[in-house]
């Protein structure tokens, strides 16, 4: 289980791992109010079948006992009756009755498993795709400053968790208790002195487990460190990149003893944590075997002295319920830890679950306007701006920025790294919320406008192309689902990519690989160019789009990104100067502030900041 700062590493869950570290990370929980409530509603929809659950349950676990005492009575009435041989026709009623009870309750079992399994997991899949939903509404920078592994944590371990709860818990608790108390009932029905006996000797088992679990709890938990080592090991010299390091460096021999290594550590943890056990279960076999015996023995002198009148049915009857009391008891014990974890899971979901988005619609919310003399318009109003988890006192990223690109111009932001030019694409599509002034497009502040039309209005081509590993033709509809084979070609045309795609074997049926592997830098970007295509946005930001390639494929790229940006608002966040020299208008960026503005040549002959960049990039 994973707490907020838990980067994703799982411990094992209350069954296997440590209890006193299982409690201080239970304590850690998040305090959430009317959590009981909370959980109980989940369950509402689902309340005929949870109804039925129990009382299959307490039905079950009061059916356990009836074949002992069934079996006392085919003893001693129908294999020793008193008064003769065997009745044959008592014995075969008693030994139907025992076959009835057996069936009924494998039947009950079966019912009863499928109710918990079917509310358990549906409950689980509704909450997790709830999860995931809220995540997608949730602002960039949650995303930037929470680590991906624990929001894999929240959605796999925490929810997975809560499914062992929802499954099995409740029912498991219902049963044993019902079970422990009827055949304790039974015992003492039975006989009274056995039940002293066998019940005086339960405690020394209790502690027993209690000293063993300890010891198996600590080995656990190492074991799990030891596994999440291997996992990360794993994703981290098995993932594209790692492969590429490791062969780039030979240093293929080292992973390999590095995961050998862990290996070794892990075989070592999981035989400890076997034979760990191995006591416990000798004892648990031991008393198992040793309390009939001592029940016989004590029988055995109670008839003797004439202190009781045990039959051989009754001695019988007796073990065997005395051997049904101990598991469910020992269960029970564990049963406070079981609800303390699970409602640990349930906080931290519940916490995810009401974090506010930073950025949402407005009430009035509008559509971005589909027509007028402002639509495709780009403004900064006296913008000022800092990431969230900047310092208060710090250097604002933006600092009192104002510009106007018009419709269908094609505008460049440059300056050294660092400056804020990327951020101005973030504020844009309002990624980020703006701390001060207005950011305005198609002439309407954007935050009065839906966040969804407003991104549809907007495509983005960034230096980092990612791609889905699936098809060249489902990459691109991932832009446009109904795109036809006709547009998809359309679309690749534009962007000089449908020559290459045709040269494949499967062409548009190509498998690109992790993040598009298979595919070279420009022939990614180029693809990303095709799928902003299929979107026809009104508004075009290049993000550095070709700065991460080499000259060749850099003019193709441009070539198609000149296609691209015909008759739409084009903003470049440009890295290499000689991609916006054509540029109407270039916004120079320095120290979160424009301090330049002017097409090329008019900042050339200004002889400033952007004089300076283009002379050291010329130089070069």
């Amino acid at each position: 289980m994973s707490g907020m700062q838990g980067g994703g590493r799982s411990r094992s869950r209350v069954s296997g791992g440590d209890v006193a570290a299982q409690r201080a990370e239970n304590a850690e929980a998040p305090r959430i109010p009317n959590l009981l409530r909370r959980i109980l509603g989940l369950f509402a929809p689902h309340r005929p079948a949870l109804i039925v659950t129990i009382v299959l349950v307490l039905i079950g676990a009061a059916m356990s006992v009836l074949p002992p005492l069934l079996t006392q009575r085919a003893f001693d009435e129908g294999l020793f009756p008193q008064d003769g041989p065997p009745d044959l026709e008592r014995l075969a009623f008693l030994v139907g009755l025992m076959i009835a009870v057996y069936l009924g309750s494998v039947l009950l079992g079966v019912w009863q498993t499928w109710l918990t399994s079917t509310v358990g997991n549906t409950v689980m899949g509704a909450l997790r795709v709830r999860l995931f939903t809220h995540l997608q509404a949730m602002e960039l920078s949650f995303f930037t400053k929470t680590k991906t592994g624990v929001i894999q944590s929240r959605l796999q371990n925490d929810v997975g968790g809560v499914a062992g709860v929802l499954t099995n818990t409740i029912s498991s608790v219902l049963g044993n208790i019902v079970t422990v108390i009827a055949a304790f009932v039974a015992m003492l029905l039975l006989n009274w002195q056995l039940t002293i006996v066998a019940v005086i000797l339960m405690p020394i088992l209790v502690i027993a487990q209690r000293r063993v679990g300890q010891v198996r709890a600590r080995i656990a938990s190492k074991t799990q460190e030891s596994l999440s080592d291997m996992t990360a090991i794993t994703q981290e010299t098995l993932s594209v990149s790692g492969i590429l390091l490791s062969k780039s460096f030979t240093r293929q021999q080292t992973e390999i003893r590095r995961y050998a290594d862990e290996n070794d550590n892990q075989i070592r943890l999981q035989i400890s944590q076997q034979m760990s056990g191995q006591w416990f279960f000798a004892m648990v076999s031991l008393f198992l075997s040793s309390i009939p015996a001592i029940v016989y023995l004590v029988a055995g002198a109670l008839m003797v002295n004439g202190q009781t009148d045990v039959t051989p049915g009754t001695i019988v009857a007796f073990t065997t319920v005395q051997a049904r009391l101990l598991f469910p008891l020992l269960g029970l014990m564990r049963v406070a830890l079981d609800l303390q974890t699970s409602s640990a899971l349930f906080a931290r979901i519940f916490q995810y679950l009401d974090l506010v988005p930073a950025i949402s619609d407005a009430p009035a919310a509008q559509a971005v306007p589909a027509e007028g003399p402002d639509v495709g318009r780009v403004e900064f109003d006296r913008v000022t701006f800092r990431y969230p988890d900047a310092a208060a006192d710090s250097r604002p990223t933006l600092d009192d920025v104002s510009f106007t690109i018009e419709p269908g111009e094609f505008a460049a932001f440059v300056g050294p790294s660092g400056a804020g030019k990327t951020t101005v694409s973030y504020l844009i599509p309002r990624f980020y919320e703006v701390a001060a002034g207005r950011v305005l497009f198609s002439g309407v502040d954007v935050r009065e406008l839906e966040q969804k039309s407003l991104v549809s209005h907007i495509g983005i081509v960034s230096q980092e192309t990612y791609l889905f590993h699936a098809t060249i033709a489902e990459n691109l509809r991932y832009a446009k689902p109904d795109a036809t084979p006709e547009e998809l070609e359309t679309a690749a045309r534009a962007a000089n990519i449908h020559d290459t795609i045709a040269s494949f074997p499967d062409t548009y049926d190509t498998v690109v690989g992790e993040r598009g592997y298979r595919l070279s830098g420009g022939e990614k970007q180029r693809i990303a160019i095709a799928r902003v295509l299929l979107k026809n946005p009104e508004v075009l930001i290049l993000d550095e789009a070709t700065s991460a390639l080499d000259s060749i494929s850099e003019r193709v790229v441009q070539e198609a990104l000149d296609t691209a940006s015909r008759g739409r608002t084009t903003i470049a966040i440009a890295h290499r100067l000689s991609t916006i020299v054509t540029a109407d208008v270039i916004f120079v960026v320095d120290g979160g502030r424009i301090v330049e503005r002017g097409r090329h040549a008019e900042l050339l002959a200004a002889n400033g900041v952007y004089a300076r960049l283009y002379s050291e990039q010329i130089t070069d």
